[in-house]
């Protein structure tokens, strides 16, 4: 009898902590959900430019575009049909995700000369000396309130990456 109800007691015990670790996982569940949700920043781009509609694929192996092939280089593509509205400034990060692209038109000011790209962290609007993180398109200058406008940037295979606004 005493090891009938020992054996009870341990089943008692063992659905009671299969209970407790539901909960639990519940609860971390839970308060993963919050923190993700609070901590999602949206980045709208908000900037003053009127649309421009992007769609450019690019090769890799062409040698206009190599440089791509090397985390922290990039390229300009010149503006054009469907290349932006002063062209588009392109990153290799090297970190996830591979590829950053902006919008070369300075986002706070009616400036007709594209922003530039050092490889620095910053591009920079030569009509007012405003700067603008690569890493997220931040604007860098005090006073300044728009994100550069960063387009969406696929990559296809390992050497054909679509650039795009929608």
């Amino acid at each position: 009898m005493r090891f009938n109800t020992n054996v009870q007691n341990i089943c008692k015990l063992q659905a009671f902590t299969n209970k407790l670790q539901i909960i639990t996982m519940q609860k971390l569940l839970y308060l993963f959900l919050i923190v993700a949700l609070i901590s999602c920043e949206k980045n709208e781009t908000n900037d003053i430019l009127p649309f421009a509609n992007v769609d450019v694929t690019l090769n890799l192996n062409l040698p206009q575009y190599q440089n791509l092939q090397i985390p922290t280089e990039w390229v300009y593509i010149e503006k054009g049909a469907n290349r932006g509205l002063q062209g588009i400034i392109i990153q290799s990060t090297g970190l996830t995700p591979p590829y950053k692209a902006y919008e070369r038109a300075c986002p706070n000011n009616d400036c007709t000369t594209p922003m530039v790209f050092d490889g620095s962290l910053k591009m920079k609007c030569p009509c007012d000396n405003s700067e603008y993180s690569i890493i997220d398109g931040a604007p860098q200058t005090a006073g300044n309130s728009h994100f550069a406008r960063e387009y969406k940037v696929n990559q296809i295979n390992p050497s054909t990456l679509i650039i795009t606004n929608n």
